[in-house]
């Protein structure tokens, strides 16, 4: 019997906020809290799986069908490629950086020597908000307009008809080579936009990642014999590191349907998922009606995920971070997140409590394969779900 696992990560889908979201004046942060009661939000899959059951989320049903838990990030951070990183069982102790005034003058100069470009922008900024207030000047100019924000990343945005999207593609890699220690960002992302003003921002979008300090899990199967499965920016968060295939993705539709095609397909090993509209188009834009659709949308493709499950599979859902959209901010917020666990081998039911890294997933997954940890952090809770 061939195994397989999934592993789906709803991008900021947290579930209220740690205990130290102070430090990040993200007190009161609860992402599935504020969609929860919405129209917009029916989840009847994910609740018989035990969403609701988990420590600190309420109103759970007698006898779900998944084991779970509530995650607590151990990093220190509240972005994507931290949370990732977690997940797949490296901790990060120091915050990656971030710039709230900007980048240095001196780095953006030398950004432009070598782009041929000039630089506009340079502060923290709306990605939908930037383009709208700097695309004319871009557009009379050819600067690229470089941005920010609350998280560690350098973000350059360019109309296509301006900038071709291998020359930006080509200004980011630029920019990942330059920003090394201590300007080492978690992510480049190249931000096209298209169209008149106030313009719209393209699905060619591409992040370049760090290469993650160590070896993750994804290394570790891969050297197994695995296959490894990325779908959606999974392969740009990991720098394409220990991943044996990329599928990138269009959207969160555009990415169910892909983990879809890979279900029907003959493999053995695990294909990683991000969905990431929960985050760029929905948490960011503080938009609780199209969040809380959006959950929707995925758990009804759940249903027929599960329905169509093989013996061997086992299926994880996820979080990497929060993002309410019901505060203030725009910005990810420091949160728990959820883990369900399901497969016709899993025992249903199993309260797992709260675990103390994110990375206890990683090392259930590789238990699961029969893989050893090496330097990987985490704790492997499958002895506890297994049937």
């Amino acid at each position: 019997m061939a195994k397989r696992l999934f592993l789906i990560v709803l991008d900021s889908f947290g579930v209220g906020e740690l205990p130290d979201a102070y430090l990040w004046q993200d007190e009161g942060s609860n992402t599935l809290g504020a969609i929860r009661n919405h129209p917009n939000f029916r989840c009847p899959n994910m609740q018989a799986l035990g969403l609701f059951n988990i420590e600190g989320v309420g109103g759970g049903v007698p006898s779900p069908k998944a084991s779970f838990a509530r995650m607590r990030e151990t990093s220190m951070g509240k972005d994507t490629t931290i949370g990732h990183w977690e997940i797949a069982g490296v901790i990060s102790p120091e915050p990656l950086p971030t710039y709230p005034n900007g980048f240095p003058e001196e780095l953006l100069a030398e950004f432009e020597k070598r782009t041929g470009r000039r630089v506009i922008c340079n502060k923290p900024y709306s990605g939908t908000e930037v383009i709208k207030d700097y695309g004319p000047e871009h557009l009379r100019t050819g600067a690229l307009i470089v941005y920010t924000s609350a998280d560690s990343v350098f973000q350059v945005a360019a109309h296509e008809d301006m900038v071709p999207l291998d020359e930006l593609y080509r200004d980011c890699e630029i920019a990942r080579e330059m920003l090394k220690a201590p300007h080492n960002v978690g992510r480049v992302i190249a931000r096209p936009f298209t169209g008149e003003y106030p313009f719209t921002r393209t699905a060619n979008r591409h992040d370049f990642s760090l290469v993650p300090p160590q070896d993750t899990m994804l290394d570790l199967l891969q050297r197994a014999g695995y296959e490894t499965i990325s779908v959606g920016k999974i392969f740009d968060i990991f720098a394409g590191k220990g991943l044996s295939e990329s599928n990138r993705t269009l959207s969160n539709t555009h990415g169910m349907q892909v983990t879809k095609e890979m279900q029907a397909r003959a493999f053995e090993g695990l294909c990683f998922v991000n969905l990431v509209d929960f985050d760029m188009k929905y948490g960011h834009r503080n938009d609780v009606a199209g969040y809380a659709a959006a959950a929707t949308e995925f758990d009804e493709f759940l249903g027929g995920f599960i329905a169509d499950m093989g013996e061997g599979d086992v299926l994880i859902i996820t979080a990497d971070h929060g993002c309410d959209p019901s505060t203030p901010s725009t910005d990810h917020s420091r949160e728990y997140t959820p883990m369900l666990i399901y497969g016709k081998g899993i025992r249903g039911g199993v309260d797992l409590g709260t675990r103390g890294t994110f990375a206890d997933i990683s090392a259930t997954v590789l238990d699961y394969f029969g893989v050893q940890q090496a330097t990987t952090a985490g704790e492997s809770f499958l002895k506890e779900v297994l049937k």
